[in-house]
């Protein structure tokens, strides 16, 4: 079975040859997109608003490191600290 449908395929496809010729954009700040991999993240984006079938996003958050120990305590701590100062 197949990872991408035909359409994701045209849609990296039209990206890259955009960018080969120069007028691939970036979306938020609008530079020249010049990165092969810039360019397959746009096309895929894409092709998922269109509803292609592309595999999930995988986020950074789950392939970085593991999460500290204390982490989920200190964001309970700082959140409490927050609620108390602006109940008064």
């Amino acid at each position: 079975m197949a990872k991408y449908g035909k359409k994701a395929q045209s849609k990296v496809k039209r990206a890259m040859h955009e960018r080969k010729t120069g007028e691939l954009r970036s979306g938020r700040s609008g530079k020249k997109v010049t990165s092969r991999k810039q360019a397959i993240a746009i096309g895929l984006s894409e092709a998922r608003a269109a509803g292609a079938k592309v595999p999930k996003k995988t986020s950074a958050k789950r392939m970085g490191r593991p999460a500290k120990k204390g982490a989920r305590k200190t964001a309970k701590r700082i959140t409490r600290k927050t609620a108390r100062k602006s109940s008064r």
